[in-house]
Order: structure tokens, then C-alpha cells, then sequence
């Protein structure tokens, strides 16, 4: 048996540090907080996302009483980019979000499982890595490419 190991980068820093588009994209999923509908969770995400063609897309959390039927944040921001520039690569991802008490957190949230895959569906389709912003009042997490949070990713054969 061998052990393997796995390597990931993910930086940590404060929102002066990012660049003036960054930092707007962190305010656009703050924003699109204010959106969701999180009736029953009372967890409300936002992600906002930078097109390569300078477009900026938001997205939020959708709940629904038959659970599987809501939409997270970041799928909602992605297949709306699909449906409205299907052959436009995604650049940016930010997503921030707001607990039960209405704050946002104070660490970044990171995004489910099947928003991961998507994610790694996104950038195989575009052959190109998707920068991705996880907002916190304390810190932000910043990577260059989704597997950097699921570094075993299922892809096409």
C-alpha cells in the first residue's frame, strides 16, 4: 500500500488585497444575498460571476419545501450564464453568505458537493480554470480552479 498525497492552494487574505473587479464581485454575491429565497434553512447564499466577456451574472439560493427542487447560489449564477452566454467561459466565482441570524459569516462558506461538480463541468467545458472567491468577514479564501476544493473530481472518460 502507498500513501498519496494531494496538493491543493488555496490563499487567505483580506478584501484590500484583492483587485477592484474582485472586490466587486465579493459585493455582487453580498448583494445577491439579499435575494434568495431560504425559507427553511434560513441560510442565505449569493454568488455573483464574471464572464470573460466582462458580464457579471448573479446568483442565490433557491429553497423549496420538496428539498431537492430548491437551487443553490452558485448553480443558479452558472446555468444562467449557460442559458444567457452559452459559449462565454466563466472567469470569476464569488460567493458570500448570511446565517440564520441574517449576518454574514464571519469564515467563507464553500460550495456543496454538486455545486463542486458543476463547477469541474464549467471549466472542462472551457478548458480553463474558474478563479473562485469564498467570502468572510474574517478572512477570504482564494483558488485558482475548482480542484483545489475537490481535488478527486469525476470528469468524463
Amino acid at each position: 500500500m502507498k500513501d498519496l498525497k494531494l496538493k491543493i492552494q488555496i490563499k487567505e487574505c483580506q478584501m484590500d488585497e484583492l483587485t477592484q473587479d474582485e472586490q466587486f464581485l465579493i459585493e455582487k454575491a453580498i448583494e445577491s444575498t439579499n435575494n434568495s429565497y431560504a425559507k427553511y434553512s434560513h441560510f442565505h447564499v449569493g454568488a455573483a460571476l464574471l464572464l470573460e466577456n466582462g458580464q457579471v451574472l448573479p446568483g442565490c439560493n433557491q429553497e423549496n419545501a420538496a428539498f431537492p427542487a430548491g437551487l443553490c447560489a452558485e448553480r443558479s449564477a452558472i446555468f444562467a450564464a449557460g442559458a444567457q452566454y452559452p459559449d462565454v467561459p466563466v472567469k470569476t466565482l464569488a460567493i458570500a453568505a448570511r446565517d440564520t441570524d441574517g449576518q454574514l459569516t464571519e469564515e467563507p462558506v464553500s460550495p456543496c458537493g454538486t455545486c463542486r461538480q458543476v463547477m469541474i463541468e464549467t471549466e472542462t467545458r472551457f478548458s480553463q480554470p474558474i478563479r473562485i472567491l469564498l467570502y468572510g468577514l474574517r478572512r477570504i479564501y482564494v483558488m485558482d480552479g475548482i480542484k483545489n476544493l475537490m481535488p478527486l473530481s469525476f470528469t468524463e472518460f
